[in-house]
């Protein structure tokens, strides 16, 4: 077994250990969302916290990488909604719904000990770079597309303003972003991390691959799959085969470094996150569709990732 295939093989099968958990009535699902809250909340920001304190971003192109990475975003999302709008007969709303279902990557959860377990540190500054801004833009793009979908609708609206607030609470107040502000404070400072404090860092961050993998699992089992299973599928083809491919072709027109141009395409072939079953829930809509795209694409991604990983060394290694 490749070294490229063991350490997928292990990542996902973390996850499958962790359905496998439920599933059985081993662990309650109640656990899943324990473990998830912990990973979330503790574990990956102070991995976060340590990837870009310690991280050389000299040689770092981040625009580049963001535009690479969020042209496939574009590029998925645009056919997520117009296939949940012209072929399955969604409303405006749910299309909302399917088009960030087919473009939101679980970057946090699954993507950073894959591409760690991978690409190893430096692999993980990349992906660093895509999560800092990854969710603000989604979740402003979801909340921007929500508000014109409702344009003229008789079903109440909070209010832009209400609406804008509460998204800038939460953004300030999640764990992830606490923790990268947090890293680029300590970097503008040039503080010196104490042996101490480095123990608490390294313990925690040393956590976040296992337990945030096995928690997904565990969770994916509550979620399910229900309603039209023909929209989750084809929605999870996009997610799993339009978004890697159209971040292949940007990162071949960027002329991305290798790296780079590996964990943007690993990242763009990862499936669909919890994201946006939670935006489903927020605005009351395309709830079941949102957790059939996460259900069906984490189920296949074992698969297709290994393939885009494949593909995208052959052509930048």
């Amino acid at each position: 077994m490749s070294p490229l295939t063991e350490t997928t093989a292990f990542v996902f099968g973390l996850v499958a250990l962790g359905y496998v958990s439920g599933w059985t009535g081993l662990l309650k699902s109640s656990i899943g969302d324990a473990l998830t809250a912990f990973a979330v909340s503790v574990a990956v920001p102070i991995l976060l916290f340590r990837t870009i304190i310690e991280a050389d971003f000299s040689g770092a192109a981040p625009l580049t990488l963001w535009a690479c990475y969020f042209f496939a975003v574009a590029v998925a999302w645009v056919t997520a909604q117009v296939l949940t709008s012209k072929a399955f007969g969604r409303d405006a709303r749910a299309s909302v719904v399917g088009g960030v279902s087919g473009s939101f990557s679980n970057l946090v959860l699954l993507g950073l000990p894959l591409i760690q377990g991978i690409f190893g540190r430096e692999g993980l500054e990349v992906l660093s770079l895509i999560v800092a801004v990854h969710l603000p833009i989604m979740m402003a793009a979801s909340i921007a597309l929500f508000e014109w979908a409702n344009r003229g609708s008789a079903e109440a609206s909070p209010g832009v303003a209400v609406i804008i607030r509460d998204f800038l609470y939460k953004l300030v107040a999640n764990p992830l972003i606490v923790g990268i502000l947090a890293a680029l404070v300590w970097r503008l400072v040039g503080l010196e991390m104490p042996a101490l404090g480095q123990r608490f860092v390294d313990t925690f961050a040393n956590l976040a691959g296992p337990v945030a993998l096995f928690a997904m699992g565990l969770s994916l089992r509550r979620m399910g799959i229900s309603g039209n299973v023909k929209a989750g599928l084809a929605l999870s083809s996009v997610k799993l085969f339009v978004m890697p491919a159209a971040a292949l072709g940007a990162a071949w027109v960027l002329d991305l470094s290798p790296l780079v141009a590996m964990v943007a395409v690993t990242a763009a072939s990862l499936p669909t996150g919890v994201n946006p079953y939670l935006i489903a829930t927020r605005f009351g809509t395309g709830q079941a569709l949102a957790s059939n795209v996460m259900t069906l694409s984490t189920a296949a991604a074992a698969a297709s990732t290994l393939f885009w990983l494949a593909v995208a060394q052959r052509l930048f290694a």
